[in-house]
């Protein structure tokens, strides 16, 4: 998953979270199943940002069979436990290369799907 728009552009926020269910081995992306989206014009707080996710993930057609995988930065370096609690499904920070092909391919749909909004 991927967060776009954690900063004020005219005097407004707007936040929106890419969530992407994809199936990958151990270093590629081998099919993506899904994807979900959600906004937010709350200002970025922690509490915003894993509520956004939260949303963008229950938005997807079917739930993720393993972890919602971020960047670290996505939820401010919290611990990955904390970034559970809110979330639901089992969470952690982004370990493998696949697992980052596929953070950046939610990066690439939160940053169009923003730009769609604006």
């Amino acid at each position: 998953m991927d967060i776009s728009g954690r900063h004020e552009e005219s005097g407004e926020y707007l936040m929106v979270a890419a969530a992407v269910h994809a199936s990958v081995g151990t270093t590629r992306l081998r099919n993506v199943e899904g994807m979900g989206f959600a906004t937010s014009r709350n200002p970025p707080t922690f509490e915003d940002a894993a509520t956004v996710v939260a949303d963008a993930v229950a938005e997807l057609p079917e739930p993720p069979d393993g972890p919602v995988v971020a960047e670290r930065g996505e939820f401010y370096e919290e611990p990955d436990v904390k970034v559970e609690q809110y979330l639901g499904p089992s969470f952690k920070y982004v370990e493998s290369i696949a697992e980052r092909k596929t953070v950046q391919t939610a990066h690439h749909a939160a940053y169009a799907a923003r730009k769609l909004f604006l």
